[in-house]
């Protein structure tokens, strides 16, 4: 994994216990799992009108935003970017309509 994906995760996972005046991440945690996922809603609809702009800084910006809100919503579930890597390694060789089908 992404030394980048795993510094960020132990971070995230650090934050879980640190004071929500203190902290972002902190605060998006204590405000519990719907207003991670409101977070992650509104990244993806900016992530969205960036790419409908074209402009690339705004794009990667943006993207950022929504992987990292992303990756504190794993967090919060428990859960580790490396099994989402390991989940899109194991689709890797496959057809997308192979793997969606195999989802049924």
């Amino acid at each position: 994994m992404s030394d980048t994906l795993n510094r960020l995760a132990e971070v995230l996972e650090a934050r879980k216990g640190a004071d929500p005046a203190s902290s972002y991440v902190a605060s998006l945690y204590a405000k519990g799992l719907d207003a991670i996922l409101k977070k992650v809603g509104e990244e993806a609809t900016e992530t969205v009108i960036a790419a409908k702009d074209g402009e690339p800084d705004q794009i990667i910006h943006e993207t950022a935003d929504l992987w990292f809100h992303s990756l504190v919503m794993l967090a919060q579930q428990g859960l580790h970017p490396q099994q989402v890597l390991d989940e899109l390694e194991r689709r890797f060789g496959l057809s997308g309509l192979e793997e969606k089908a195999s989802r049924k």
